[in-house]
């Protein structure tokens, strides 16, 4: 019955009617943000540059590297799949269509890894590979190929969705991307709980407090209640009305808590999963949750201009607050590997991300 009172000319016309999905711009920005995170990690520790004498591009004829494995390999292709998948559909609009797109992309994905791999001859940490262009251009091809087949669909479907869950607010796609940037700060397990802004992990810098166990556990607290205001009033300024948004922001911090404990117990060890969990943690927590469910009762405005002053001070906090001697014992401990060049962008990440939201959600407060 339901599917024959689909087929009928009421329905053909309701759909011809229904407003088209609005245009996003998310494939862009997620592009632009993979595209900076890749550069750091392949350039990371940006430390003892110098030069060997050795032209830029000798490693591309080189024969084929001594030391390899199939984990390298698969690391080589994955990463720079989501970036060729992301710009090909970023790039669908261009004159030429799906081809183009994916062409260009390929191109794009293939350039940046050799000139990556070029930089690479300067950092006495980075060794360039021909066999590691050549996956990284193998990854790139795989990620526009899927956008080519599945691109139209994947496209139509997000700007349903974003139309469905998301407020009609100019670059509410630029948002969504800085609070996936959040999320992967998250995953560092020697930042302070939903900490971002500490500039002592960019530069040097001493905190202005002593450790002592009391004003530690209220610094702790006060950090993290701070940035729970933040996140929550962040996440629901770009929140549709009609999204549930106090059933998504619940479900936006338990995501957070899990890449939290699943970070550390990867990562450190699994006793250590809930390290985080402390008495300051629940204490800043269940304050910032009590005050962020009466913050969003406030009008959109207020509630913008509360954030921005919740996260000046957030970010202010996180730099008098001096370090955990349990973290520090426990990343002592902590054999990084692979996860050296994640651990450094992780870092880097959290101690910018404030100063990047705060002018993004004074031009959204602007225009609410």
């Amino acid at each position: 019955m339901e599917r024959a009172l689909q087929n009928t000319p009421l329905a053909d016309e309701i759909r011809r009617s229904a407003p088209p999905p609005r245009s996003t711009r998310l494939p862009l920005y997620l592009s632009l943000a993979y595209l900076v995170l890749i550069s750091y990690a392949s350039l990371y520790p940006f430390a003892n540059w110098r030069d060997l004498g050795v032209p830029p591009l000798a490693f591309v004829d080189a024969a084929w590297p001594r030391y390899w494995t199939v984990f390298d390999l698969a690391v080589n292709i994955l990463a720079y799949l989501p970036l060729g998948f992301l710009l090909a559909l970023a790039l669908r609009r261009l004159p030429g269509g799906r081809w183009s797109a994916a062409i260009i992309a390929v191109l794009f994905g293939s350039l940046l890894s050799l000139a990556l791999e070029c930089l690479q001859n300067w950092l006495p940490a980075r060794v360039p590979s021909n066999l590691d262009l050549a996956c990284n251009a193998a990854g790139t091809a795989i990620g526009a190929v899927l956008a080519f087949c599945n691109g139209k669909r994947i496209f139509r479907r997000i700007g349903q969705l974003q139309q469905e869950l998301l407020a009609p607010i100019a670059h509410v796609e630029l948002g969504l991307v800085l609070l996936g940037m959040w999320l992967l700060t998250q995953s560092s397990p020697e930042t302070l709980l939903f900490g971002t802004g500490d500039l002592r992990s960019v530069i040097e810098l001493t905190p202005a407090v002593p450790y002592a166990a009391h004003s530690f556990f209220v610094l702790e607290a006060a950090v993290i209640a701070c940035n729970t205001m933040v996140i929550g009033l962040f996440a629901r300024t770009l929140l549709a009305d009609r999204a549930a948004p106090h059933l998504a922001l619940v479900a936006f911090f338990v995501l957070a808590l899990a890449i939290r404990t699943f970070a550390a117990a990867v990562l450190v060890a699994p006793q250590d999963a809930l390290a985080w969990l402390t008495p300051g943690a629940r204490l800043g927590l269940l304050v910032g949750g009590v005050l962020l469910s009466l913050m969003l009762l406030l009008p959109g405005q207020i509630r913008v201009a509360l954030a921005g002053v919740a996260l000046m001070a957030g970010t202010t906090l996180v730099n008098l607050t001096p370090a955990n001697p349990y973290s520090e014992a426990a990343l002592a401990a902590w054999r990084q590997g692979h996860f050296l060049n994640f651990n450094g962008l992780t870092r880097w990440v959290a101690g910018l991300w404030p100063f990047v939201a705060l002018p993004y959600l004074t031009a959204v407060g602007r225009r609410l």
